[in-house]
Formats: structure tokens, C-alpha cells, sequence
């Protein structure tokens, strides 16, 4: 009991999708990006975490949002569904958000976003060591709970700052009604910012950074910078503390259609038994509207 206790004070994880190319889907994280852009677009993301171990996370996200003809606000929404192993999560969120000047040149944007989220074990997929185990009897077990979530970015042409929450409500999962177990949604905070550095006509430097966990525990940093040539091609580091090191490159065609690729090093105990992550990013912009 004292060696469990120990390892449950060192344990370290988190009930949200990981992303390493956060920054070019922010709506997924801080609803308040929405009508930042003079544009509608759609960005997705593609995950497998941990290649080459068995039932590794595996995450699969999909936006679309833009902002008012005439108004300051926009609007939009997400979807994304997360498989690890047995266990899988489903989101779909709608998105609002409404922007201030608070400065000429800079705009401070506040959003809220409202959703439903679906939680599922499959017990047919778990091979219990004791069969006389009631906690699953090879059902298939799910839970539907609400989600609420609010975010401020403050945003000018050359950088951009952001604070958002992930599961605002504290909801209990009720997967299994005469479990022993205590599963409830933990709040996760998301604090961001980037800076776009230009040395010429030509070439860009985009620094940028993110701290997310739940406080005051589970706690991680991100730190990247990526450099850009003529608005069209890119090429980037990342250092996700306690994890894993990511390689960037992506490519823009006529600044209308993305796409992103990112190859993570894992770096903890776990890079003896995968050969990295892998994740890839499309986008679409259309035509300006304001």
C-alpha cells in the first residue's frame, strides 16, 4: 500500500488530446480563436501516438469556424474522437466567440464553447486475469456528459497570447453504476503565446510556447520555433518536457491549402518500445468575408 502511494504521487497524465501542431488548430484548445481570421476555415488533425505499441492513443480532430460579415465575433465548431486501447472519448463542441480593440492594432477575443462528450470501455476488448471481475462482464460501457469551457486571446499581426480551460465541469463518469471506482473530469488550463519575427520579405521566425496540465500537479511545457519561407513552406523543432522532441515541416499552397506533418522522439522510458509519434495536419481557408 505504501509503494502504491508512492506512485500515485509521481503519476502524471491528462484526460484531454495531446497535439504537438497545437498552433495551427487553436479552436480545438481556447474557443476564443474564433473570428480572429477574416476567413472561414477547416483544420483537422491526425494522431497515432507511440507507434508500435499495442492500443497506443490514437486522435482524430476536425474544425471548422470563421467569423461575422459585419460584427466582431465568430463562430464554429469541433469534433474529435480519441481511442486508447479499450477506452475512447467523443467530442462535439459548438464555439462563440466576440472580440474588443483594446489598442489600435491589438484585439482582445473572448469565447465560450458548449458541447457533449461521450465516454466508452469496451469490456469485449479487455481480457480479465480474474473472469469472476463484475467490473466489466465484457460489456460495453459509456457515459454522456455536458462540457463547458471559456477563453481569452489577445491577438495583434506580429503575436498572439492565450489563456482557455478544458472540462469545466467537474462531471462524475458513470460507466459502470455499481462501480468502486471514482471517475470524475478534471479542469485542464491552457496557457499560449507566439511571436512572428520577420527578417526579410522572405523569411519568417515564429517562436512560440505553451504550459497546460492541471494545476498545481501534472503540469507540462511546450516549446517550440518554426521557420517560414515566403508564407509557403516551413520547417520546425518542438520540446515537449518529460515526453518527446518533434521535427516540423508543413507546406501552404497559395496561403489557401495547409498541411503539416510532425514527427515526435519520444524521450521518456517509453522510446525503448515505440518508434515515435506521428501526426498530420490539413487546412482550408476560403475567400475573405470582412
Amino acid at each position: 500500500m505504501i509503494i502504491l502511494a508512492c506512485l500515485a504521487m509521481q503519476a502524471i497524465g491528462q484526460q484531454v488530446p495531446l497535439y504537438t501542431q497545437y498552433m495551427f488548430n487553436k479552436i480545438i484548445y481556447n474557443p476564443a480563436v474564433a473570428g480572429v481570421d477574416p476567413y472561414f476555415q477547416i483544420r483537422s488533425n491526425h494522431r497515432f501516438q507511440w507507434v508500435g505499441i499495442a492500443d497506443a492513443p490514437l486522435t482524430n480532430a476536425l474544425a471548422f469556424f470563421g467569423p461575422h460579415k459585419t460584427m466582431p465575433m465568430g463562430y464554429g465548431g469541433y469534433v474529435y474522437h480519441d481511442i486508447t486501447g479499450p477506452t475512447s472519448r467523443t467530442s462535439l463542441t459548438g464555439v462563440y466567440a466576440y472580440n474588443i480593440e483594446v489598442i489600435p492594432d491589438v484585439r482582445l477575443s473572448m469565447g465560450l464553447s458548449l458541447g457533449v462528450m461521450q465516454y466508452r470501455v469496451d469490456g469485449t476488448q479487455i481480457t480479465l486475469k480474474d473472469p469472476s471481475d463484475l467490473a466489466l462482464q465484457g460489456e460495453v460501457h459509456t457515459s454522456w456528459v455536458p462540457d463547458a469551457n471559456f477563453g481569452l486571446y489577445l491577438y495583434h499581426r506580429d503575436f498572439w497570447v492565450g489563456f482557455s480551460t478544458a472540462q469545466l465541469i467537474n462531471t462524475k463518469l458513470k460507466l459502470y453504476e455499481p462501480g468502486t471506482g471514482i471517475n470524475k473530469l478534471k479542469t485542464h488550463f491552457f496557457l499560449s503565446g507566439g511571436y512572428i519575427y520577420e527578417i526579410n520579405s522572405d523569411w519568417k521566425v515564429e517562436p512560440s510556447a505553451m504550459l497546460k496540465g492541471t494545476a498545481p500537479k501534472a503540469v507540462q511545457f511546450d516549446l517550440n520555433a518554426r521557420v517560414i519561407w515566403q508564407e509557403m513552406v516551413w520547417l520546425g523543432l518542438s520540446y515537449r518536457t518529460n515526453d518527446a522532441i518533434s521535427v516540423l515541416l508543413g507546406y501552404s499552397y497559395q496561403e489557401r491549402i495547409y498541411f503539416g506533418y510532425s514527427y515526435d522522439i519520444t524521450l521518456s522510458g517509453l522510446r525503448q518500445y515505440n518508434t515515435g509519434t506521428h501526426e498530420v495536419m490539413f487546412g482550408y481557408r476560403f475567400n475573405d468575408i470582412k
